[in-house]
């Protein structure tokens, strides 16, 4: 299946087990308990969302002041964003999701396998870019006239 059928099924299902879920914690617990709850996801998500963001911006400024590549950080920071979308939006399916994007080792391994599978090569250079070849010579010249 191609990506955007995938995405296409995603936004489909998603708001249908949103609803399901949302009318059968309700018939559990009843209507304002339910409601309080996606309340309080949405505020606890803001507040993880500030403070993971915060804590990952801080090690990419570390990363650049140590002269690293903060390779992590710049795949962490859309995951945290994607994370924060997911809580600020109603229901319980997405508040799940959202809350594995904002804890720190579930994010460091999303982040890893996008790293491995998205952004590298098996040769070992990076996507977009060419590949590094064998027979290039590096060496110094000085042109003298």
């Amino acid at each position: 299946m191609k990506n955007i059928q995938i995405l296409f099924l995603c936004v489909l299902i998603i708001p249908f087990a949103e609803i399901y879920l949302l009318l059968l914690v309700g018939g559990v617990i009843g209507v304002l308990p339910t409601i309080f709850l996606v309340v309080f996801t949405a505020v606890l998500g803001t507040y993880l969302l500030k403070q993971q963001g915060l804590a990952t911006f801080k090690r990419f400024q570390e990363s650049l002041a140590q002269g690293a590549i903060p390779a992590y950080e710049m795949v962490e920071g859309p995951i945290i964003l994607v994370g924060g979308a997911l809580l600020l939006t109603p229901g319980f399916f997405t508040d799940a999701l959202g809350f594995a994007c904002l804890i720190p080792n579930v994010r460091r391994k999303i982040a890893q396998y996008v790293i491995e599978n998205y952004l590298v090569q098996p040769d070992g250079s990076v996507y977009g870019t060419k590949p590094r070849q064998a027979d290039v010579l590096e060496g110094e010249f000085r042109r003298e006239d």
